[in-house]
């Protein structure tokens, strides 16, 4: 094993709690639900960013570049000054939801390069003009462009130009378990002499102002070295190497500042921007103790040099802390070279081994200690004013046995600073490439009863627990659990059935709350797909009545799918899952049946589309090309002979349905046809539907982008699907980018984009469905080239048009980059990657969320299959 590897096998085994530090602070933590305490809920406005600076968080922290411990008692993070801001650049910067024209969307320029799975190596990035930051001028531009426009970015304000502007990198080594060096390097990129103040910080979160009788710690001065001392954590020791301004205050909010009300004491959280930005030295606590601390260092750069800082976090004491610094620095950063090797096919160029690197350390970057109690949101703090009365019966209401205080992995830090319970099923596959003990728990947990509802339902996401995600998370249980066993030489068994019963919980719950009409076809709701449908499907209607959903059913055929797969996999150390491997394929074929009986199949168009049941009993196809079509090609799964041997009693009761039920039993891929190696298949899709299907998915007219699978056919652009109502036309139509629909804050679109996750399955289920068919079935790429192609050919070129989008083509160029020149083309930006939330449908540039590593960060899966045989089963 690496050593990295052996730091793994050690957390697990409960000897040393290497991951008790990591990056598990958020980027922001103003304008989120927990921090909402208004009568109407409008987070954005409660809390602003320039608040912020004054204003004590009650659940979860955010700064720059910043660690803390796994339960967020102590933090630390960089700020920054370069002389002529307004305020001390503490924390990433970016739009409210109604500031920006499509929503909310972060402002600055920053870069998670690299982490291994302990958070023994770090590195992070934050660029930082030198001129004044332009706070207002992008706020101002952005709220005078409408949705039709692009959104108004960092780089477009003129802020880099001719390159003045600040590198700055935050690097970690751990040298043992509470034992962390921490170097801060700012880099001169410009042409003159600029100015820097560089104030590592070092704070506890405030737990003790809300009544809870938790004990105060402290911070002082002692000697050579800042301690800290916790009454449940105990003493750290913070070493800095030179000896700068030691600046002291408490992490206590400034309410004389944001309501004219007296502090109870005069050193408030801002103190240190009163002290660097308007040079109040009374700001500070002379006495060098308090809650807050920051080493205050001043630098004048000349053009291209650098200074660094150098501190060293830990429990122990150390005569000469610095000693072994670099020492330690330089194994770290060897050891996850080591490391990487292990997960990264040696066949991939460089240039793919960064983008894969890359998107690895950012999905690890993404972890965030989340902490949200609804009970005590909702009753309020005994220490702070009363919450509203309405707040009872308002949002998340129903939740209150939630209890969040645990490290999740994140869509993005800063824009989705909150778990959603697809993403995170996204992110546990290519999270167990590198830590498979990290992306079991990080399914279990939600699962836990402190998660899910006492109903079975899975929380969605803070902004609305009781919303439906898409139940992808038997997928992923089964994908981690393949990879684990893949990259161990054994399957966690243990891990596997733990998992499945609490599934089935979730199962029972989408079986008895979203088939309205008992028939089989769901409703499952907006189900994460925000707008890509021509009305809100979390919504009355205003048709009245309901849609029967074509993806709402597929995934639950795709969940049969999953859990079947599951439940054969359990039996064969198990014969009582036999009986129930037998429930899930019987459901499965309810399902299926329902699919292709009841109308979501349309035989003129060869597509499936939601259909919209009226009041009067009507019944009329909503014919959107969209994923919502291509989704029933998710749920397909095979069977080899082997396994139906092993398990006899499934077997005969397989056959048994086959022969007696064939009312349910054609019209669909039934079983009853063996495929390649006798195995059999089960599809919602049979051959012939699959190829008219795939017509349409790989028409480059419609859905086949050079960077993957559109989100909504590009014929909608000409010719728009328009549905009249009560005198009111509602419409869909191709936008290849940002929304110009409000719906669900107009921040996400699917109406045209390329999105990773679905395009992911897209992927795999071609594999499946080329495991059985094999070699003979081919199909066109582009539809109507005469090109043909087996379905794992196929499947390959999706993954390398994806894999496109952060590459460099022939010219050097990354498409993710679009027609930003400076991304493209200069040696300081051009190597350090963003993973965006979706991609321009027709030139793959990156749009929405841009540190949106968790789903995005699939790429790295697929750049590791891209040396796999394309005949064997997706692992």
């Amino acid at each position: 094993m690496t050593r990295e590897e052996q730091r793994l096998a050690e957390s697990r085994d409960r000897k040393k709690h290497w991951k008790r530090w990591g990056p598990y602070m958020s980027e922001r933590a103003w304008g989120t639900v927990r921090e909402d305490y208004s009568p109407h809920g409008t987070a954005w406005d409660y809390f602003p960013h320039d608040h912020a600076r004054s204003r004590a968080y009650r659940w979860n922290e955010d700064g720059l570049a910043g660690i803390c411990d796994r339960h967020q008692k102590l933090c630390f993070a960089v700020a920054l000054w370069n002389g002529r801001d307004p305020i001390l650049k503490e924390r990433i910067f970016g739009l409210t939801g109604s500031e920006g024209n499509h929503g909310e969307d972060v402002k600055e320029l920053y870069y998670y390069l690299d982490s291994t799975p302990t958070h023994s190596y770090m590195r992070y990035l934050y660029k930082y003009p030198q001129a004044e930051f332009p706070y207002a001028k992008l706020v101002e531009e952005n709220r005078r462009r409408g949705r039709s426009e692009p959104e108004y970015e960092l780089l477009d304000t003129g802020a880099f130009d001719e390159d003045r502007y600040f590198d700055v990198f935050v690097d970690y080594a751990k040298a043992a378990e509470d034992d962390i060096l921490i170097r801060v390097t700012a880099a001169n990129r410009g042409p003159e002499l600029a100015e820097i103040d560089v104030l590592p910080t070092l704070w506890y979160r405030n737990t003790w102002s809300w009544g809870e009788g938790a004990a105060k710690p402290t911070l002082r001065a002692e000697g050579d070295k800042v301690v800290a001392e916790h009454p449940s954590e105990g003493r750290f020791n913070l070493y800095i190497e030179e000896r700068p301004g030691l600046l002291f205050t408490e992490n206590e909010t400034n309410a004389q500042r944001l309501y004219g009300a007296p502090n109870p004491t005069p050193y408030v959280k801002d103190a240190f921007h009163e002290y660097v930005v308007r040079g109040r030295a009374a700001a500070v606590n002379p006495a060098r103790v308090g809650t807050k601390f920051a080493a205050h260092h001043r630098f004048v750069l000349s053009p291209g040099a650098s200074a660094e800082v150098r501190l060293r976090l830990t429990k122990g004491e150390r005569a000469k802390p610095f000693a072994d610094f670099e020492e330690i620095f330089a194994a770290r950063a060897r050891e996850a070279d080591e490391f990487y090797a292990t997960v990264t096919p040696p066949e991939l160029s460089d240039d793919a081994r960064l983008v894969m690197r890359q998107s690895l350390g950012g999905l690890l970057w993404s972890k965030q200690f989340y902490h949200y109690v609804v009970r005590d949101w909702l009753a309020g703090d005994p220490a702070q004013p009363k919450p509203p009365d309405g707040r009872r019966r308002g949002r998340n209401s129903d939740w209150s046995h939630l209890y969040n205080s645990d490290v999740i992995s994140m869509p993005d830090k800063w824009e989705y600073p909150w778990y959603a319970a697809w993403d995170l099923a996204f992110h546990c596959v290519p999270l167990a490439m590198v830590d498979a003990d990290f992306a079991k728990e990080q399914l279990v947990l939600l699962l836990r009863e402190w998660y899910m509802h006492p109903n079975g339902q899975i929380p969605a996401y803070e902004w609305a627990f009781g919303d439906v995600n898409p139940p992808v998370h038997a997928w992923a249980a089964w994908r981690v659990y393949k990879i684990d066993k893949k990259r161990c030489g054994a399957g966690d068994v243990a891990f596997l059935e733990r998992i499945f019963h609490k599934l089935m919980l979730n199962f029972t719950w989408w079986v008895n709350r979203k088939d309205e009409e008992g028939n089989n076809v769901f409703e499952g709701g907006f189900l994460g797909l925000d707008n890509i449908g021509v009305f809100d499907r979390s919504a009355p209607l205003p048709t009245g009545g309901h849609i029967e959903q074509s993806d709402g059913t597929s995934w639950m055929a795709m969940y049969c799918l999953n859990m079947l797969a599951i439940a054969l996999e359990l039996a064969k150390e198990g014969r009582p899952y036999e009986d129930v491997a037998s429930k899930f394929w019987e459901h499965f074929v309810h399902i299926a049946s329902a699919m292709n009986r009841l109308g979501l199949w349309d035989e003129r168009d060869g597509f499936y589309y939601d259909l919209l049941h009226l009041p009067g009993g009507a019944e009329t196809p909503m014919r959107v090309r969209s994923l919502v079509g291509l989704s029933p090609l998710f749920a397909v799964e095979t069977l080899d002979p082997e396994l139906l041997a092993r398990l006899p009693a499934f077997h005969r009761r397989l056959e048994w349905f086959i022969d007696n039920r064939p009312d349910l039993t054609t019209g669909w891929a039934c079983m009853r046809r063996t495929g390649v190696a006798d195995r059999r298949l089960l599809a919602i899709v049979d051959r012939d539907r699959l190829r008219r299907i795939l017509q349409v998915m790989l028409d480059e007219a419609e859905f086949l982008s050079p960077y993957g699978i559109r989100s909504l056919s590009r014929r909608h652009r000409e010719q728009p699907f328009q549905l009249a109502v009560d005198g009111r036309v509602h419409r869909v139509d191709y936008e290849p980018a940002e929304s110009s629909s409000g719906l669900f804050g107009g921040n996400s679109n699917w109406r045209g984009p390329i999105w990773f996750p679905l395009n992911f399955l897209l992927v795999e289920s071609l594999q499946k469905f080329h495991y059985y068919l094999g070699d003979d079935f081919k199909v066109e790429l582009p539809s109507g080239s005469g090109r043909e192609l087996t379905l794992a050919e196929v499947a390959c070129e999706l993954s390398r048009r994806l894999s496109r989008i952060f590459l460099r083509d022939d010219e050097g160029r990354r498409a993710a980059f679009g027609r930003a020149e400076k991304l493209q083309t200069d040696p300081h930006f051009r190597d350090y990657l963003l993973f965006h939330e979706y991609f321009h449908g027709d030139e793959g540039s990156g749009v929405g969320a841009n540190h949106q590593t968790g789903w995005t960060g699939l790429v790295a899966k697929l750049l590791q299959q891209s040396g796999e045989s394309p005949t064997k089963e997706t692992t």
